[in-house]
Formats: structure tokens, sequence, C-alpha cells
């Protein structure tokens, strides 16, 4: 063994003088500045060694021929052949005869396959192809639908009695231009083995299951409601299983649980075998940051059944795009979710809580995975108790540390609470500027156009925001220590108050948090219960009043946290890292990134960055933390920093090559046009295509025209593109747009005027394409009184206000749509006009041609973008 030199002795000894704090200058018994970036680099390591393998940790995928030795299994090799036959039927937009024939005959066949090796003897097995048709208010629209298609299968054991059903829900059809084997394909397939499994199985269960495969998500969500409001089985539904993909790939993640019945979380809990969950993903998806939503409403709001909504997560950037196809989804994270399902339905189909799950309707639950090892649940209620009463009991732990201090130092309680307010005041600044200088970094490139640079090139965030959010954490108190030095006590004293300001902080977030009814403050609970645990065992211990000992404790027991949080907020990154290259352009995605980053570092690293300032020269830390962030803005403004990448990570661009035409009120058109109407998904818009191949010219904005024609006379698909009608771009195109054959036709049926109650009522019919829109804006002081349509929004007038916009979509059914629209009008003139109607026809799916001009507008784009187009009519009238 060698011996250690007189330099690595001297060094030793310096060490242990560090930190037992011997008397002298608190700068001479600092270590020197340069330990500081393997300080600093070693909770980076841990982040990359133990975060990042647990994130992405999947079992190994089990094969047809594994089956024999592994029974009771989910096989995600037969899972993924069915998908791969699910991949080559192509796109499957509602009314193609992809999505209304084909795919339909698939599930029905692939059911009968299942019938066939079924234990007949102990199961039954029914399949039903539903038709719905109805309708209902869809944020800020009547979502109208006929003759959409759902295929239901009811699996149930010959000997139970049960009446409860359990659901299984996924969707087969997808967007324009996507096979949808990620979305939602992998949990079609996922559902088709479990199916299997539960109908070979040896063991019966006790209440039978639902498969219910839909038609209709995308449309968006009337597969759903079709289901829940009006098939036979409906009402015997209990709980419910929503099976989503966000990306391509990955594990699951639990995303929202109930309403109320934290016995789902009980059985989750106890059941899945791989466990991926958060409380915060909740609540953050039910606050409407998120650009999408799910079946999980639905069965929510109509049927008034618990249940869980569980969605893969990663590679959201193929998610909706051409590049969402079956090599894009790895086989063990089939396996991943099948086995966790599969485990889930046993569990589900055997538990008491199925008879009558409102006996166990207890509140909401917090719920959290620990890094994929474990999984943590308690009830609302119990969680209102642990926040307050450990941060009641960390600020009595604070209270005690700052009492030692006073006897250990000969200074008064006074004294010490004086120095203990102004580090916790600038504390606070910190906290502030945590968040503030990161999001000023965001609105910075933003407002310089350069917006998603982190796209592609992720680890760009490390130093765009999280090095000046820990710049800003600690900056206040490394002023502090260096400008207003104080004698009368030790420096490690100091340093410890820091972090006693902190888990304050943490504290009463807690209990604000709490007070307001949210359940993301267990984030908080978990920071005080690792620091006060390490402060008891420092104040118990001679540890606490011996120099920097205690520092030694506090870093051991924040190991577990730091992962924690990291993994947590690696999550929500992983996330919106491609949700925000679809998040309309109305908004900075940058805000988002730079909150969840700061908010990352004031976490996982907020117990540890103060300890920058245990090193001699704090201030050159952060200086050398302020270049790295410059470094890092250079890169972010150079090519690396360009968001986009062919395949991979692309761009965005929705457009309809449309044709217009405005009839007035004696029905001569006043005028009649034909474009391409862009529906901005990317904050740049389409200032990247600048300098490319793509004729732009003559692109405007239709924000004048709002003011002239109902919804800016474009014709903007549903909710979420009529939302941003005002941002939309109108492209001018001199030739006119070919439409299809299939006709767009609208015909006033009848106009009948009541002069004692001063109502006009006008009757229509509409036909055409399989998606279809009927705006309504009242002219001239008129009110529409009643309609054919939901009455929700009439209603409601506080919430909801013309222009109305009423979207219907057909499957095979494509009978014409009948319906009224009554008005008033105070003084009962109705020669003047007093109704504007918009008509709209989309030809979404590849059934109908695109004309060889717009194929050679699409072909000019380049190859980091992705389209998805397709041709429609905007007709305007007045009556």
């Amino acid at each position: 063994m060698e011996k250690k030199t007189d330099k690595d002795s001297s060094s030793d000894d310096a060490l242990v003088k560090i930190l037992s704090g011997p008397t002298g200058n608190s700068r001479r018994r600092r270590l020197s500045w340069y330990y500081a970036p393997s300080f600093l680099l070693l909770w980076v390591a841990l982040f990359y060694a133990i975060v990042i393998p647990l994130y992405n940790r999947l079992p190994d995928r089990v094969t047809v021929a594994d089956e024999s030795q592994k029974p009771g299994q989910f096989v995600a090799e037969r899972a993924q052949r069915q998908l791969y036959d699910f991949d080559r039927i192509g796109p499957k937009v509602v009314g193609s005869i992809a999505n209304e024939v084909t795919t339909v005959a698939f599930l029905v066949n692939e059911a009968e396959k299942i019938r066939a090796e079924m234990r007949s003897d102990l199961y039954e097995l029914e399949v039903d192809v539903q038709a719905p048709s109805g309708g209902y208010v869809f944020i800020d629209m009547v979502n109208m639908y006929q003759g959409i298609h759902n295929v239901v299968v009811k699996l149930s054991a010959k000997s139970s009695q049960s009446e409860s059903y359990l659901l299984l829900n996924s969707h087969f059809d997808s967007k324009p231009s996507s096979p949808g084997s990620g979305d939602d394909g992998t949990m079609v397939v996922v559902m088709l083995e479990v199916l299997r499994q539960m109908a070979i199985s040896e063991t019966p269960f006790e209440h039978p299951i639902v498969f219910l495969f839909n038609g209709a998500e995308e449309n968006p969500l009337q597969g759903s409601h079709g289901f829940i409001t009006q098939h036979k089985w409906a009402k015997n539904v209990k709980a419910f299983i929503n099976l989503e993909v966000g990306g391509s790939g990955g594990r699951e993640l639990l995303f929202q649980s109930g309403p109320n019945n934290p016995w789902l979380m009980k059985y989750y809990r106890t059941h899945a075998l791989h466990p991926f969950a958060t409380t915060m993903a909740e609540e953050i998806f039910q606050s409407g940051i998120l650009p999408s939503d799910s079946d999980f409403r639905i069965f929510r709001d109509y049927g008034d059944v618990p249940g869980l909504d569980i969605a893969q997560v990663s590679n959201g950037y193929v998610y909706h795009t051409v590049f969402d196809t079956f090599e894009a989804v790895p086989g063990r994270s089939v396996q991943n979710t099948g086995e966790n399902i599969l485990a889930l339905v046993r569990a589900y189909t055997n538990a008491t809580e199925m008879s009558n799950p409102e006996e166990y309707d207890e509140g909401h639950a917090v719920f959290f995975d620990f890094l994929g090892l474990f999984f943590v649940y308690y009830t609302e209620t119990t969680g209102i108790v642990l926040n307050c009463v450990i941060a009641v009991i960390s600020l009595g732990l604070v209270a005690v540390s700052l009492w030692r201090m006073a006897r250990a130092s000969e200074v008064t309680a006074g004294q010490i609470s004086i120095w203990f307010g102004i580090i916790l005041g600038l504390h606070v600044v910190g906290f502030a500027l945590c968040l503030g200088l990161p999001l000023l970094m965001a609105v910075l490139f933003d407002a310089g156009d350069r917006s998603l640079t982190y796209f592609s090139s992720n680890w760009l965030v490390i130093g765009l925001y999280v090095c000046p959010a820990v710049i800003g954490l600690v900056l206040p108190l490394t002023l502090y220590y260096t400008l207003k030095p104080n004698g009368q006590l030790s420096h490690a004293y100091h340093l410890h108050m820091s972090l006693h300001a902190h888990c304050v902080i943490l504290a009463f977030l807690a209990i604000v948090l709490t007070s307001v009814s949210l359940r993301t403050p267990y984030l908080c609970l978990l920071s005080m219960i690792f620091y006060s645990a390490s402060l008891l065992v420092n104040l118990l211990s001679t540890l606490h009043d011996r120099g920097y000992y205690w520092t030694i404790t506090v870093q051991c027991l924040q190991l577990l946290p730091f992962c924690y949080f990291c993994y947590l907020f690696y999550t929500f990154l992983v996330i919106f890292f491609p949700v925000l290259g679809r998040n309309n352009s109305g908004t900075n995605p940058d805000l988002i990134i730079a909150l969840i980053c700061a908010l990352c570092t004031f976490f996982a690293l907020g117990f540890v960055v103060q300890f920058i300032n245990m090193f001699r020269w704090p201030k050159l830390i952060l200086l050398g933390l302020g270049v790295v962030t410059f470094i890092f803005c250079m890169i972010a403004v150079s090519d690396v920093g360009f968001p986009y990448r062919p395949k991979t990570n692309v761009m965005r661009v929705n457009f309809l090559h449309t044709r217009r035409f405005f009839y007035e009120q004696d029905g001569s058109v006043s005028h009649n046009d034909s474009g391409y109407y862009f529906d901005y998904q990317d904050r740049r818009e389409l200032n990247p295509l600048k300098d490319s191949s793509v004729n732009l010219s003559g692109l405007a904005r239709v924000e004048p025209d709002c003011e002239k024609y109902v919804m800016c006379g474009i014709p903007c698909f549903y909710y979420s593109w009529c939302s941003q009608r005002t941002r939309a771009g109108w492209l001018p195109r001199e030739t006119e747009v070919v439409l299809p054959e299939v006709e767009l036709k609208f015909e006033l049926l009848g106009k009948s005027v009541s002069e004692s109650d001063r109502t006009v009522r006008f009757d229509y019919e509409l036909a055409g394409p399989p998606h279809m829109n009927v705006f309504v804006q009242p002219l001239g002081g008129a009110k529409v009184e009643d309609w054919s349509f939901v009455r929700t929004m009439l209603d409601e007038p506080e919430e909801f206000s013309a222009p109305y916009q009423i979207f219907f979509s057909y499957g095979k059914d494509d009978s014409p749509l009948k319906f009224y629209i009554l008005l008033s009008k105070s003084d009962g003139d109705f020669e003047s006009p007093t109704l504007e109607l918009g008509i709209v026809g989309h030809y979404v799916s590849y059934d109908y041609e695109r004309d060889p001009e717009a194929l050679q507008f699409i072909k000019s784009f380049p190859d980091y973008v992705h389209v998805m187009e397709w041709p429609s009519i905007f007709k305007r009238y007045i009556y």
C-alpha cells in the first residue's frame, strides 16, 4: 500500500480543520474554490448514473417461444405482430374506409381468434359493433357525431353473477397522415393481448370486463361519449382504465385518477409491477396547460365512473405525425405496459370495491412512484395532516437549532433571530431570482426569435435555465456573506441558517398550497422530511456544533430527494419538450421549460447549492456558472440551436387548401377565392421557412377579416383551431383549389316569422364530407333563442357567446344533417340581416385526392417539416 505524501497529509489535515471549524478567519477555513466544480459535477453525475437509468428501465420482452415457460405472462411479441398489421392499414381518420371498415374488420377478426382459443367452459365472449349518434358541448363547441363506430367486447366468467363491469378503453382512429401505431395502436394491441390472457386463464374472475375499442377519439372524444351514454353495457361499468399514448414507447404514466375513490390507487400500489405515477401530473393536466384531452374526461363527466388515465409519454416528437409507425414502438415498452395493465385487470376484476364503489368514495388521493422502485399513496385528508404536522415539526427543529447556536456562540437569541431574519429575507429574494432569471432568459430568447432552441438539443437547458436558477438561488446570500462578514457567529452556523431558511420557505409553501386544496405540496413534504431528519441527527449528536461536520449528514440524506426530484421534473421535461412544438403560436413555450428547470433546481438542489458558500471565493464560482450560461447561449443561437431535425424532431405545419365563397343576403356572391389557410402550431410560425424553397409570398394574417366575416372567413377545424383564428395565416393562390367530387350542399328549407313574439325560425339541411362545421353569428341585435343542437351554450350565456361553433362528423352514415335556428329581435325586423352562417366542409382523409398544385406545394417543404393538410371549403351566408 502506498504511503501518503506530505502533500496528501497536509490536505487531509486541512479538510479535518475545515470540518471541525477552527478559530481564525472564516475565509481561510473554507475549501479552495477549485473543489467547487467537482462538488457540482458530482450531483450532475448522480443524475446521469442513477436517475436516467431508472427512468429508462424496461423489462425484457416475452416472446411467443417463451410462453410455455411463462404461462399467464403478457406476450409482447404477439402484440407486436398485431401492431404490425394495424400499422399497415395506414391512417385511420373518422369517416374513411380505413377507419370505418378495414380497422373494424381487423378488430372483430382478432376478437374471433381469441374466442377460438378461449376456455369456453369457463368464459363467455360477446362482440358488438356499435354505431352511435349524438352530441354534447366540448370546450367551446357543440360536438356532434353520426354513425361512428366502436368495437366493444365483453368477457365474463360463466360462474360470475356480478353486474359490475370493469371497462378498458383505447381508440383506433388516428390523425391525418399518421398510421397511429403509437397513438393509440400500442394500447389497442395491449388490450387484445390482455383480453387473450384473461380468456385462456384457468382462474376465473368475479367481475366482467368490457373492452372498448373506440373509433372516434381524435374528433374529439366522440367514441367514448357514444359508448358511455348509449351502449347497453355502459350502465354496469363501475370503474375504468383509459389507455392513451402521447408519443411512442417508454413507460406509461398514471396521470389522472378518480374522481375520488382512492381504493383504485391502493390496488395500483399493490399490483402494478412497474409503477410510474404522480399527483403533480394530474394537477398539471387538469389545469389545461397541455393542449390535449383524453376519454377519461368523458367517462368521468358523463358516466360518473371512477378510473385511471394512463399514457405512454416518451418520444412525443412522433405523436400525430407520419413517423408514428410500428418501427417507432419498442417491444420492451409494449411489455412494460402489458404487464402493468394485465396485473391491474386481474386485481380490479376480483376487487370487492367494484360491487359498490360509492361506499369507498373517500376523496382524492396523493400518489407518486419513487424512481419506479415502489409506489406511495395516501388520501388527500392524510396529506393535509402530514403537510401541516411535518411543517410544524420542521419549524420547531429550526427553532431548536437557532437556540443551540445562540448558546454555543454566546450571543443572544434576539441577535440570532435578527441574523436569521436577514438570511431568510435574502433567501426569499434568492427564491424569486431562482424563478426569475430562467424566465428572463426565456423572454429574451423569445424576443430574439430564438425560442425552442432546446427542441432537438435538450441538453441546452442545463446552461440556459438550470445554471441561471442556481445563480439566482445562491447569489443574495453569497453577496451577504462576502460583504457583511460576522465574526460573532461562525461561518458554519451562517451556512446552516441558509439551509434553515430554505426549510422555512418549504414549510410556508406546504401550508399555503395545502390551504388552496392542492396535492402537489407533497414535494415540500418530502424535502422537509429528509432535511428535518438530518437536522435531528445533527442536534442529537455533537455534529451540529462541530464546524462543518453537519454538512456530511445533510448531503447524505439529500441523495434520495435529489434523485426523486430530478426524476420527477425530468419526466415533465420529456413530456413538454415535444409538446411545446405544437402548443400554438400565441404563447412563449420557453417560459414553461424555464419554470420546470427552475422548480427542479429549487427542490432538488435547494439544500445543496448553498454549500457553494463553503468554498473560498464563491463569487468566482457563480461567475463560472455565468460563463457556462454565456457559452450555452452562444451555442443556442448557432446552428446547434436550430430546433428541427428530419424524421426525429420535426416542425409541424397545418394548412388547408381552401375554396371560399361569400354570399350576401340576396344570394349574390360578393367574393370568392382560393388559398392556403395556416393554423400555426409553432411559436415561430413559418419564420424558419423564409430561406427555404417554400413560396410564401403574400402570406398575411387573417385578423383584418375578423370584423368582416364570421370566424374570420376561415375554415377552422374545431375549438383549438378556432380559438387561435386571429393569429392564423392566409396565403392567396392564383388558381382555384380543385375540390373532391363530394359536394358540400347547404339548403334553406324554410323561414317562418312569428310577429307575436318577434322571432324567426330558419330550417336547414346540410350534406357533404365526413367532417363539417356550422358557425352561427346573430346580426343586428338578434339573439339565438333555440336550435336543434345541444342547448348548453344558449342556457349559459355567461360562459358561451357568439359566434357559436358546431362541429359535425359521421362514420358510414352520410345522411344529411337537418337543423333549425330560432332567433328573436326586439324590433321584429327580419328583413334586414339577422343571421350570418359559416358552412365548412373538410376532406380530411386520403380517400379524397389533393389537386396537383397543392401536392407540389406540399413537396416544397423541407424534410424537417411534417405537414398535416387537406382540402376544405368555406361558404358564408347572410339571412
